[in-house]
């Protein structure tokens, strides 16, 4: 059996969505609460290199704390440091991210997670 993971904030609709429409496959995710738990930076490297995405791709622009901290994805930062960034901020991932065997999509909308499934 392959093995589903959602990087997931309960608080969010699409996220709960895209959970709801998993379980309703039949498919019992691993849940990760990534803003208890963020991934690792090597994690986050392999995630995004699994989406195909760029983190500056996969990076939640509107949040506040993208503002506060006086971001523009435009920025010269390298890849890594935009991965540390994120890790140390994880309110910036984009959610959810859906991981089933070897693919990945992000649930926005939900029904991308059908394509990997």
């Amino acid at each position: 059996m392959t093995k589903t993971r959602i990087y997931h904030n309960p608080k969010c609709g699409k996220s709960r969505q895209t959970l709801a429409l998993l379980q309703e496959k039949g498919i019992t995710p691993d849940i990760v609460e990534y803003l208890k738990t963020p991934p690792t930076e090597k994690e986050l490297d392999e995630i995004l290199n699994t989406l195909g995405r760029e983190p500056q791709e996969v990076m939640r622009t509107k949040e506040a704390a993208f503002k506060e901290l006086g971001l523009k994805t435009s920025d010269s930062r390298s890849r890594k440091e935009w991965i540390a960034l994120m890790v140390q901020n994880p309110i910036l991932i984009e959610r959810p991210i859906v991981i089933h065997g070897a693919k990945a999509t992000l649930g926005r909308p939900p029904e991308n997670v059908l394509k990997i499934l």
